[in-house]
């Protein structure tokens, strides 16, 4: 019996080498066990962190920070209103803040479709009031020409992107009646 118990460590202990060395070792992945070839760094093969856990789904759109968002608004803003440094980074940071509150209250399900409507009402005329207070009374009317654009630009877009996807929709499921496709009764 003893004789097999350590015939049986050792060929155990021999596997456990090979696979290790064969594998990279401690890094749970390829490593550098194959060479260049299939390492981390040269993005060749895959290492198994690549195959586990939840990978972001292609089909949910990446969310934007905030901030980012407010700032391209701002730039947008800067030479139409000739905001100085000063007004934008104010107007950044207001814009940032309504955005993330609105996301929240947005993915707010215990509020209903009208009182979220209400909601983001408030916080519009809420963002408005505290943009205007940065601008001298001529940015204010250039202000609110800027948003209204914005605001058409917007409708504009997504009616197109909206229009886009209807007409995929619909092509993706059209079935066209000629001599080919039609079965004979």
């Amino acid at each position: 019996m003893k004789p097999f118990q350590t015939l049986f460590i050792l060929v155990f202990g021999l596997f456990s080498f090979t696979v290790s060395a064969q594998y990279g070792g401690y890094n749970n992945g390829y490593g550098n066990g194959y060479g260049n070839g299939y390492g981390r760094g040269s993005g060749m093969g895959m290492d198994r962190s690549m195959m586990q856990g939840p990978q972001s789904s292609p089909s949910k759109p990446k969310e934007v920070p905030a901030e980012e968002t407010a700032a391209k608004v701002v730039e947008q803003m800067k030479p139409e209103l000739k905001l100085d440094e000063l007004q934008a980074i104010a107007i950044t940071n207001v814009l940032a803040d309504s955005m993330r509150e609105q996301g929240v209250l947005l993915k707010n399900e215990s509020s209903s479709q009208d009182v979220k409507l209400e909601q983001l009402k408030a916080l519009r005329e809420s963002t408005n009031k505290k943009i205007t207070a940065f601008l001298n009374p001529d940015q204010v009317d250039k202000y609110t020409a800027f948003m209204d654009n914005f605001k058409e630009i917007n409708k504009k877009s997504k009616s197109k992107k909206k229009k886009d996807k209807d007409s995929k929709d619909t092509k993706e499921g059209e079935v066209k009646d000629t001599p080919d496709t039609k079965i004979s009764e």
